[in-house]
């Protein structure tokens, strides 16, 4: 799965790894000093896209939504609001028969860029995630959940973005996002994670992977 995923790349499979204190405790400093940075640097942004969404539609800026976290706890992770607020809970896009019946004016753009994913530098601030690490799944996708946990994949905090990002975002299956998770957990370092961080970059400009957002 790994030759098939990335071939060329040379990462060690997924294990029953959990990353060293140290390393923990550094990867934290980071998460919390940019974050931190990142929420004043992009205040400017982040007040538009609020704008942009209350303008546009009725209901409130941010889309909050309980996620899977670290060791099987749960959280509310917060997003810029892209979908009408009649819209079903707790349903990934992809099983949306018309998605776009229920995106708002300015929905497709602010997921377009990501753009609705920067409210999660608050959710980093707090300790609920980290800036790398695998993307927190909504909680009735437990069938992901299932396939993460022998890899070792929620030992960690989920990330704003992550390794199964970087290598196909959604459009990889159930089984080879668990596999990608797990095989970022087994090479967790400083030098991993500014290689998903530069590699997260050119995603979001190429915008590869975008068509089967969950809510």
């Amino acid at each position: 799965m790994a030759a098939r995923l990335h071939p060329g790349i040379e990462v060690r499979p997924p294990l029953s790894r959990i990353p060293s204190k140290s390393y923990a405790h550094v990867k934290r400093a980071f998460d919390i000093v940019f974050s931190a940075l990142g929420l004043v640097a992009l205040s400017p942004v982040l007040a538009a896209c609020a704008v942009a969404v209350k303008a546009t539609s009725q209901g409130p800026v941010l889309f909050k939504q309980k996620r899977w976290g670290r060791a099987g706890s749960r959280f509310e992770c917060w997003k810029f609001r892209t979908m009408l607020v009649e819209t079903p809970p707790d349903m990934p896009a992809q099983d949306f028969a018309d998605k776009a019946a229920f995106m708002t004016p300015v929905g497709n753009f602010l997921r377009r860029w990501s753009l609705d994913e920067l409210p999660q530098l608050a959710n980093i601030l707090k300790g609920d995630m980290s800036i790398i690490g695998p993307r927190p799944v909504i909680i009735r996708e437990r069938r992901l959940i299932d396939l993460r946990i022998p890899l070792n994949a929620e030992a960690v905090r989920p990330g704003l973005t992550g390794w199964a990002q970087v290598n196909g975002r959604n459009l990889v299956s159930d089984e080879e996002k668990a596999f990608l998770d797990g095989e970022y957990v087994a090479n967790m370092s400083l030098a991993f994670d500014a290689r998903v961080f530069f590699r997260t970059i050119s995603v979001v400009f190429s915008r590869r992977g975008v068509n089967r957002e969950a809510r």
